[in-house]
């Protein structure tokens, strides 16, 4: 980043290598749509590359980086809902590719059922369950992307787990 920071490209093209399919991820499991999380993830690298200078030289990148994904995702989250003509069925598409195996309907059930349940979350308690189970955040780092404090994010990953075992008791029983 410091190479970034200095107006070195060819380091962005080396951190965008290194961070896009994470990017993508984070995004995905926000907006639910696979599309808008492409479109997203390079606008991370284009705020990155804008926003260089106000990155503090031995803060950690992960955080400063998620921090600016998710509020691109919030952004457009709020769009969505301010053009109402535009159902949810029409962007949403697999984020996650499902594999066939002898489960496998099963297993696309399960993924679809564990899709669905978070998608109902609310965005806060969504981001900091995706940060943290998904990308393995400590809750410091979560704290940092979110703009909230460590308790907060422990708060907000009780409460998602909580909203999530009714709709999904039949896949925690096994």
């Amino acid at each position: 980043m410091q190479r970034v920071q200095g107006g070195d490209e060819a380091a962005l093209g080396a951190l965008m290598e290194r961070w896009e399919l994470p990017v993508k991820a984070v995004i995905g499991r926000i907006v639910l749509n696979a599309g808008e999380a492409e479109e997203l993830a390079q606008e991370t690298f284009v705020r990155v590359w804008q926003q260089r200078e106000k990155f503090r030289v031995g803060a950690e990148f992960r955080p400063w980086m998620f921090s600016i994904a998710v509020n691109l995702a919030r952004n457009r989250l709020r769009w969505w809902r301010r053009r109402p003509e535009v159902s949810l069925e029409e962007w949403s598409e697999t984020v996650d590719g499902g594999q066939k195996t002898e489960n496998g309907l099963e297993i696309a059930e399960r993924v679809v059922a564990v899709r669905e349940a978070i998608a109902a979350l609310p965005l806060d308690l969504r981001e900091a369950l995706v940060l943290f189970e998904y990308e393995q955040m400590s809750h410091a780092e979560i704290a940092t992307t979110l703009g909230c404090t460590p308790k907060a994010v422990e708060t907000r990953l009780y409460r998602a787990r909580e909203k999530l075992r009714a709709p999904l008791a039949r896949w925690l029983e096994r």
